[in-house]
Protein backbone atom coordinates (compact mmCIF):
# COMPACT_ATOMS: atom_id res chain seq x y z
CA UNK A 1 0.00 0.00 0.00
CA UNK A 2 2.41 2.26 0.96
CA UNK A 3 4.19 1.73 -2.23
CA UNK A 4 1.92 2.47 -4.81
CA UNK A 5 0.75 5.68 -2.74
CA UNK A 6 4.81 6.47 -2.56
CA UNK A 7 4.76 5.43 -6.22
CA UNK A 8 1.65 8.05 -7.26
CA UNK A 9 2.70 10.85 -5.68
CA UNK A 10 6.13 10.51 -7.36
CA UNK A 11 4.52 10.39 -10.50
CA UNK A 12 2.24 13.23 -9.65
CA UNK A 13 4.97 15.50 -8.67
CA UNK A 14 6.83 14.80 -12.08
CA UNK A 15 3.97 15.17 -14.08
CA UNK A 16 3.74 18.41 -12.11
CA UNK A 17 7.09 19.68 -12.68
CA UNK A 18 7.07 19.22 -16.37
CA UNK A 19 3.54 20.48 -16.94
CA UNK A 20 5.25 23.76 -14.87
CA UNK A 21 8.25 23.70 -17.52
CA UNK A 22 5.74 23.42 -21.03
CA UNK A 23 3.82 25.86 -19.27
CA UNK A 24 5.58 28.39 -18.83
CA UNK A 25 6.97 28.05 -22.29
CA UNK A 26 3.59 28.20 -23.92
CA UNK A 27 1.01 30.41 -21.60
CA UNK A 28 3.89 32.72 -19.59
CA UNK A 29 2.54 31.76 -16.51
CA UNK A 30 -1.12 33.20 -17.55
CA UNK A 31 -4.22 31.32 -16.10
CA UNK A 32 -6.73 31.06 -19.36
CA UNK A 33 -10.33 31.02 -17.31
CA UNK A 34 -11.27 29.09 -20.56
CA UNK A 35 -9.05 25.89 -19.58
CA UNK A 36 -11.54 25.46 -16.20
CA UNK A 37 -14.11 23.02 -17.29
CA UNK A 38 -17.14 21.17 -15.40
CA UNK A 39 -18.23 17.98 -15.87
CA UNK A 40 -19.58 14.67 -14.76
CA UNK A 41 -18.37 11.02 -14.99
CA UNK A 42 -20.62 7.91 -14.57
CA UNK A 43 -19.00 4.87 -13.60
CA UNK A 44 -20.39 0.99 -13.74
CA UNK A 45 -18.42 -1.70 -12.56
CA UNK A 46 -19.27 -5.87 -11.86
CA UNK A 47 -18.45 -8.98 -11.15
CA UNK A 48 -19.14 -12.40 -10.33
CA UNK A 49 -22.36 -11.20 -8.05
CA UNK A 50 -21.55 -7.87 -7.40
CA UNK A 51 -22.57 -4.37 -8.86
CA UNK A 52 -21.20 -0.94 -8.78
CA UNK A 53 -22.89 2.19 -10.08
CA UNK A 54 -22.19 5.56 -9.54
CA UNK A 55 -22.41 9.75 -10.01
CA UNK A 56 -18.47 11.64 -10.08
CA UNK A 57 -19.47 15.59 -10.70
CA UNK A 58 -16.07 16.80 -11.59
CA UNK A 59 -14.20 20.54 -11.68
CA UNK A 60 -11.06 20.71 -13.36
CA UNK A 61 -8.29 23.36 -15.82
CA UNK A 62 -6.48 21.73 -18.80
CA UNK A 63 -2.75 23.05 -18.00
CA UNK A 64 -1.65 22.34 -21.70
CA UNK A 65 -2.40 19.77 -24.59
CA UNK A 66 -1.39 16.97 -22.38
CA UNK A 67 -2.29 16.78 -18.87
CA UNK A 68 -5.53 17.82 -17.11
CA UNK A 69 -5.61 18.22 -13.19
CA UNK A 70 -9.18 18.88 -10.46
CA UNK A 71 -11.49 17.51 -8.33
CA UNK A 72 -13.83 15.24 -8.13
CA UNK A 73 -16.86 13.88 -6.09
CA UNK A 74 -18.66 10.92 -5.90
CA UNK A 75 -21.34 9.25 -5.04
CA UNK A 76 -21.99 5.23 -5.39
CA UNK A 77 -23.99 2.56 -4.85
CA UNK A 78 -22.95 -1.06 -4.18
CA UNK A 79 -24.12 -4.51 -4.08
CA UNK A 80 -23.33 -8.11 -3.73
CA UNK A 81 -24.74 -11.16 -3.26
CA UNK A 82 -23.99 -14.21 -0.78
CA UNK A 83 -22.58 -17.07 -2.12
CA UNK A 84 -21.71 -20.53 -1.23
CA UNK A 85 -18.10 -19.42 -0.14
CA UNK A 86 -19.37 -16.84 1.59
CA UNK A 87 -23.18 -16.41 2.84
CA UNK A 88 -22.74 -12.52 3.63
CA UNK A 89 -24.82 -10.44 1.30
CA UNK A 90 -23.69 -6.59 1.00
CA UNK A 91 -25.44 -3.29 0.19
CA UNK A 92 -22.90 -0.35 0.40
CA UNK A 93 -23.56 3.40 -0.45
CA UNK A 94 -20.77 5.73 -0.36
CA UNK A 95 -19.44 9.65 -1.03
CA UNK A 96 -16.52 11.23 -1.05
CA UNK A 97 -14.02 12.87 -2.74
CA UNK A 98 -10.48 13.24 -4.38
CA UNK A 99 -8.37 14.44 -7.08
CA UNK A 100 -7.86 13.57 -10.36
CA UNK A 101 -4.36 13.37 -13.02
CA UNK A 102 -5.38 12.78 -16.92
CA UNK A 103 -2.08 12.25 -18.86
CA UNK A 104 -2.99 12.60 -22.26
CA UNK A 105 -0.02 11.22 -24.09
CA UNK A 106 -1.96 11.22 -27.46
CA UNK A 107 -5.12 13.43 -28.68
CA UNK A 108 -7.20 10.67 -28.35
CA UNK A 109 -5.73 8.27 -25.66
CA UNK A 110 -5.07 9.19 -21.47
CA UNK A 111 -4.53 7.84 -18.46
CA UNK A 112 -5.62 8.76 -14.95
CA UNK A 113 -4.61 8.54 -11.33
CA UNK A 114 -7.70 9.03 -8.80
CA UNK A 115 -6.32 9.22 -5.71
CA UNK A 116 -9.64 9.58 -3.15
CA UNK A 117 -11.39 8.96 0.24
CA UNK A 118 -15.07 7.71 0.68
CA UNK A 119 -17.63 7.57 3.70
CA UNK A 120 -19.55 3.93 3.68
CA UNK A 121 -22.61 3.13 4.98
CA UNK A 122 -23.29 -0.63 4.90
CA UNK A 123 -26.06 -3.36 5.27
CA UNK A 124 -24.85 -5.92 5.82
CA UNK A 125 -27.12 -9.62 6.02
CA UNK A 126 -25.80 -13.18 6.87
CA UNK A 127 -28.48 -16.13 6.29
CA UNK A 128 -31.56 -15.75 8.28
CA UNK A 129 -29.96 -13.69 11.13
CA UNK A 130 -31.46 -9.89 10.99
CA UNK A 131 -29.70 -7.41 8.98
CA UNK A 132 -26.79 -5.28 10.33
CA UNK A 133 -25.29 -1.48 9.58
CA UNK A 134 -22.30 -0.27 9.60
CA UNK A 135 -20.45 2.83 8.98
CA UNK A 136 -16.83 3.71 8.09
CA UNK A 137 -14.21 4.87 5.47
CA UNK A 138 -11.84 3.97 3.28
CA UNK A 139 -9.08 5.17 1.11
CA UNK A 140 -8.66 4.46 -2.94
CA UNK A 141 -6.05 4.86 -5.61
CA UNK A 142 -7.69 4.20 -9.07
CA UNK A 143 -5.69 4.21 -11.83
CA UNK A 144 -6.29 3.69 -15.79
CA UNK A 145 -6.33 4.00 -19.10
CA UNK A 146 -9.10 5.48 -21.33
CA UNK A 147 -10.13 6.62 -24.67
CA UNK A 148 -11.52 10.32 -25.71
CA UNK A 149 -12.07 13.71 -27.33
CA UNK A 150 -11.10 16.47 -25.77
CA UNK A 151 -10.85 20.05 -27.27
CA UNK A 152 -10.02 23.21 -24.80
CA UNK A 153 -12.08 25.58 -24.54
CA UNK A 154 -15.01 23.91 -25.58
CA UNK A 155 -15.88 20.05 -24.96
CA UNK A 156 -14.53 16.53 -24.16
CA UNK A 157 -15.49 13.58 -23.10
CA UNK A 158 -14.11 9.56 -22.69
CA UNK A 159 -14.22 6.44 -21.65
CA UNK A 160 -11.89 5.08 -18.75
CA UNK A 161 -11.16 1.44 -17.26
CA UNK A 162 -9.90 1.69 -13.87
CA UNK A 163 -8.71 -0.37 -10.87
CA UNK A 164 -8.46 0.21 -7.30
CA UNK A 165 -4.59 -0.51 -6.64
CA UNK A 166 -4.76 -0.64 -2.49
CA UNK A 167 -6.21 -3.16 -0.49
CA UNK A 168 -8.53 -1.60 1.83
CA UNK A 169 -10.52 -4.26 2.25
CA UNK A 170 -13.17 -1.30 3.00
CA UNK A 171 -12.99 0.62 -0.41
CA UNK A 172 -16.01 0.42 -3.08
CA UNK A 173 -14.28 -0.99 -5.66
CA UNK A 174 -13.09 -4.12 -4.32
CA UNK A 175 -14.55 -7.16 -3.20
CA UNK A 176 -16.18 -7.76 -0.16
CA UNK A 177 -15.30 -11.68 0.14
CA UNK A 178 -11.99 -11.90 -1.64
CA UNK A 179 -10.63 -8.40 -1.90
CA UNK A 180 -10.11 -8.91 -5.60
CA UNK A 181 -10.15 -5.09 -7.46
CA UNK A 182 -12.87 -4.88 -9.46
CA UNK A 183 -12.72 -3.37 -12.62
CA UNK A 184 -14.32 0.19 -13.13
CA UNK A 185 -15.97 1.43 -16.11
CA UNK A 186 -16.06 5.41 -16.12
CA UNK A 187 -17.83 7.35 -18.92
CA UNK A 188 -17.36 11.38 -18.86
CA UNK A 189 -18.57 14.32 -20.41
CA UNK A 190 -17.83 18.03 -19.84
CA UNK A 191 -17.65 21.64 -21.00
CA UNK A 192 -15.13 24.26 -20.55
CA UNK A 193 -16.25 27.57 -19.33
CA UNK A 194 -16.04 30.63 -22.10
CA UNK A 195 -13.99 33.39 -22.37
CA UNK A 196 -13.92 36.59 -20.68
CA UNK A 197 -15.24 39.38 -22.98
Amino acid sequence: MKKGLITCLTLLLCAGLFAQDSTETEQRGKFKRENIFLGTGLNLGFANGSFNVGLNPEIGYSLNDWLDFGIALNVNYFSQNASDYYPTRFRNFNFGGGTFLRIWPVSFLHLQIQPEYNWINSSQKTGSLPSATFHYGAGSLLLGVGYGTRIIGRQYQYITLMIDVLQDAHSPYRNNNSNDPLPVFRAGFGIYLNKKH
